[in-house]
């Protein structure tokens, strides 16, 4: 029986491939983003401000565990969608198995050492002695499940990357409706409180990775699960790494910069500030994860035609995601300033929250409509093996222009100022991102393509 071999990445309009691909992602990231905006309104109404507030200051925890997983299974995918343009299917098969050792060494360390130190770390992300039980509560459980959440992330990026994207969104939503369903019942009926929300989570991704592995175990498919193939190559390995420390530093840095975000919030407010953030990042991530939903359609396509060496194919991919994404943020950007009320309304009743919430939301996604490019842009770069551009763009926002003016706009304008913060890196961001892209443009037509091969 012949192999199935998504070869239609090199052949069918761009147009359709990317309504193929990116439709289910976006599918899922909302789900994923509906999922996290519903969890929060249940800890919000259900266990009060300092349950919320805890809430928020896990997001480092859990953008460093997404790091993790993004170091394989980015790279990882990213490789493979090179492999399968160039038609190199035996290599495409040994990254499948690198990917399950990778995660079994990295996913372990992590929960480790983290759970070894998880008071002083929750300390350092700002956790006070009125959010630190809820936070401790919530990230423990969350981080003895880790190895499940990094081979959960990697599997389905591999599903997505070997040509089986509806497969890939049925798996998140798969793990957002059992995770819906699951949270009331461990939170109220269950008296487990923000725990019983972790659970119902590890739980979801549990049911959702067996799922995964059944998938990737069809041996009709050109890249599945075998003996074998779980062994260590150096030269695979290294290769995911490379590729995948741009999105791995990205995350790190933006866990960073939440701490820092929480801190000053503490600081020159308290710890409502950083349940209003809490909120407002919910919120503001509901439009990210489509436009994140439309990168990840976007990365087997480029991906793939970058390694058959179709130009214009991979240039009409990032012109059409970057009109589609900018309707998307431009939509975010009139309901935060038209019904922001109504929009924190969602996840609170307590009126001063509302009120900094409100104010929050307004400031943070002021400069929606030009970060655009900057969200796509890093990706498209990722998407074509080139980690360090990649990396440079996310850096630049958030190290050159975001961490110097959260610490300089809050002397001058206080939280206020953390907030004003936001629109201002994002547009410097964008300026950088659009200069970038049009270089490479420019000069990706002209030269002709050299791509090395994993031997």
């Amino acid at each position: 029986m012949s192999k199935i071999v998504p070869t239609e990445l090199g052949t069918e309009k761009i147009r359709v491939l990317l309504k193929k691909y990116a439709i289910p992602a976006i599918i899922a990231m909302t789900a994923t983003s509906i999922y996290n905006l519903v969890d929060a309104i249940y800890i919000g109404h259900g266990l009060g401000a300092f349950a919320i507030s805890g809430l928020a200051i896990t997001f480092p925890f859990m953008n460093i565990q997404a790091a993790f997983g993004m170091l394989v299974g980015v790279g990882a995918s990213t490789i493979l969608s090179v492999l399968l343009g160039q038609k190199n299917y035996k290599m495409a098969e040994k990254v499948l198995g690198n990917v399950v050792m990778l995660n079994l060494v990295i996913g372990t360390l992590l929960s480790v050492v983290c759970l070894s130190f998880i008071n002083p770390i929750l300390g350092f992300f700002g956790a006070s002695k009125d959010t630190l039980p809820y936070a401790r509560e919530y990230m423990s459980v969350l981080l003895a499940g880790n190895l499940i959440s990094c081979m959960y992330w990697s599997f389905n990026a591999i599903l997505r990357a070997a040509g089986h994207p509806k497969q890939a969104m049925a798996s998140t939503i798969m793990t957002v409706c059992i995770n819906a369903a699951l949270d009331p019942i461990f939170i109220f009926v269950l008296h487990m409180g923000i725990r019983g929300a972790a659970v119902g989570t590890l739980l979801a991704q549990t049911i959702a990775l067996v799922y995964l592995v059944k998938i990737l175990s069809n041996k009709n498919d050109v890249v599945h699960l075998e003996k074998g193939i779980y062994k260590f190559n150096k030269t695979i390995d290294k290769e995911i790494l490379n590729i995948g420390l741009s999105p791995f530093f990205m995350n790190i840095v933006a866990s960073g910069v939440i701490i820092i975000i929480n801190l000053q919030l503490k600081k020159y407010g308290g710890d409502i500030f950083i349940g209003a953030y809490g909120i407002v990042n919910r919120i503001a991530f509901l439009f990210l994860m489509v436009v994140f939903g439309f990168n990840q359609g976007l990365q087997p396509i480029v991906g793939y035609n970058y390694g058959a060496q179709l130009k214009e194919r991979v240039i009409e991919g990032l012109k059409l995601t970057l009109f589609l994404a900018e309707i998307v943020m431009m939509t975010g950007f009139l309901l935060s300033q038209i019904i922001p009320k109504v929009l924190v309304g969602a996840f609170t009743t307590d009126p001063k929250l509302v009120e900094i919430a409100v104010l929050a939301l307004k400031f943070t996604m002021l400069a929606f409509p030009v970060i655009t490019i900057q969200a796509v842009g890093s990706n498209f770069f990722q998407s074509l093996g080139k980690s360090r551009i990649a990396l440079f763009l996310s850096l630049s926002r958030q190290l050159i222009f975001f961490v110097p003016l959260l610490f300089i706009m809050p002397m001058i304008k206080g939280t206020e100022g953390v907030w004003m913060a936001f629109p201002m890196a994002d547009s410097l961001a964008a300026i950088v991102t659009a200069i970038t892209l049009l270089r490479f443009i420019k000069k990706y037509r002209k030269e002709p393509t050299k791509l090395k091969t994993l031997s």
